[in-house]
């Protein structure tokens, strides 16, 4: 009889807390310690484009009461970009931690260890005092970067846990047992010191699922029992190679790699974490998809600067959590928008202009049609109050498409003019610039008017016109 069913009828029938219904454990999860890498050429041929093969194995939904975001800013989201300084670091802490509310919803910001810089930027946060975001750590698998954490005092590190065996055998030069014995050292190192450890699973969408993964983390249970010191379980899509289909074959499958880590590992939904990457546009919804299947934590990095094409991003997180929830448990949506303020005129970085809640033009019109809409009602064509949650209000850019209605509500928005003060498309004003604006492109223009250009001419047409002139 195969190993993994012998015993069966020796097996304890138990009460599925989650359906009422008895159950009996139908198999015993034990490493499958391979002689050759497992690397899925079927669904990753490296020579053509991967694979999403499906096998109809539908798992339920399970979205835990409380769900949180976390933070990689100042560790993945410096892999892609020039380091921040120490002051920047401790500024954005300060944003996270007012973007989070009282109730935390930033729940943790994690650091890296091996610059002086990054270890000063821990210290001055971790002074802070506040609650939330934790301060965490990150570090490889090794003895000699748990020294840093202990030499810092930090109650929790990440460590690096590498689970798919193309990390295993081809860059470890591992076989599984031997990484796992390693790994599982190394965080008993961390317990014994009472440090809480988050095990960081990379590159698990090409990973062994029931042959490594789920043997791995119950052994992370067991020693869980046995320090009574919780053990978390990150979930990282390194490569992007996750999808939120319903019956996607693992280990492709968001909700059938929470499944198996919650229900077959044992592993409590408070302790997994899911980490994702863009490769494939699929960041937001798949963070999304953790959340619904059984996982209490997503990993974020602001505007989703992080390695290649980026980490899930924090905001768009934000208002994920909004849409599913239906309030936003005391975050400040408005220290969005400073943050990427922030980001633009102290950091020198450019968002780019079409990002949605933070580009320059994700609440702005250049079609007439849709200024016209506007114009007679904002809800029309603007995705909810971003002058409420953001504060941006809707606005129009002014070119040879906007129209009447483009320039009447780009006047009322630039000058917030009150309702009983607002211009309407047929206003002698709003005609007179539409003249000129018609003139400056059939003289042969081609780009979008500037606000200093639109301010000019206003007032000069008031001045024509004598009428007041407008301030903001």
């Amino acid at each position: 009889m195969n190993s993994e069913f012998k015993g069966f009828e020796n097996r304890p029938v138990t009460m599925n807390e989650n359906n009422n219904l008895l159950q009996i454990e139908e198999h015993m999860y034990i490493l499958d310690d391979v002689e050759k890498p497992n690397v899925f050429r079927n669904m990753f041929p490296y020579s053509e484009i991967p694979k999403i093969p499906f096998n109809d194995r539908i798992v339920p939904h399970h979205m835990p009461k409380d769900i949180w975001i976390t933070d990689t800013t100042f560790r993945d989201g410096q892999q892609s970009r020039a380091p921040y300084s120490t002051e920047q670091i401790v500024r954005i802490y300060d944003y996270l931690h007012r973007l989070g509310g009282p109730n935390g919803m930033i729940r943790a910001s994690e650091f890296f260890l091996y610059s002086k810089k990054d270890r000063d930027a821990v210290v001055k946060c971790m002074e802070r005092g506040y609650k939330f975001p934790e301060v965490t750590s990150w570090i490889r698998a090794s003895k000699e970067d748990f020294k840093l954490v202990k030499e810092l005092g930090m109650p929790e590190t990440g460590i690096l846990v590498s689970c798919s065996d193309y990390h295993i055998f081809l860059k470890l030069k591992m076989n599984r047992r031997q990484a796992m014995d390693h790994y599982l050292s190394v965080v008993r190192d961390c317990l014994e010191e009472g440090i809480s450890v988050r095990c960081h699973l990379e590159d698990i969408t090409r990973a062994d699922i029931y042959g490594y993964v789920v043997p791995f983390c119950l052994e992370l249970m067991k020693l869980m029992d046995e320090y009574k010191i919780p053990i978390k379980i990150r979930a990282c899509d390194t490569m992007g190679y996750g999808v939120n289909y319903p019956g996607a074959v693992i280990p492709r499958s968001v909700q059938g790699i929470i499944y198996a880590i919650r229900t077959h590992a044992g592993v409590p939904c408070e302790l997994i974490e899911w980490h994702g990457h863009n490769d494939f546009y699929k960041a937001v919804v798949n963070s999304t998809t953790a959340w619904l299947y059984g996982c209490s934590a997503v990993n974020t990095s602001l505007f989703g600067i992080g390695e290649r094409t980026g980490n899930t991003p924090l905001e768009a997180m934000v208002f994920e959590y909004a849409q599913l929830k239906g309030d936003l448990n005391g975050m400040d949506t408005t220290v969005i928008t400073e943050l990427a303020e922030y980001y633009e005129k102290e950091i020198g970085y450019q968002i780019p202009p079409r990002t949605p809640f933070v580009g320059k033009n994700f609440n702005v019109t250049r079609a007439g049609v849709h200024a016209d809409g506007l114009l007679k009602n904002e809800e029309i064509y603007n995705i909810f109050d971003t002058e409420k949650f953001l504060n941006r209000p809707v606005l129009c850019a002014v070119s040879n498409t906007s129209g009447l209605a483009g320039i009447a509500h780009w006047i009322n928005s630039y000058y917030k003019l009150p309702d009983e003060s607002k211009l309407d498309k047929n206003d002698p004003l709003v005609i007179a610039v539409k003249e000129w604006v018609d003139a400056e492109y059939e003289g042969g223009r081609v780009t979008v008017l500037t606000d200093s250009e639109l301010i000019e001419v206003i007032t000069q047409k008031c001045s024509e016109l004598n009428r007041e002139m407008f301030t903001k």
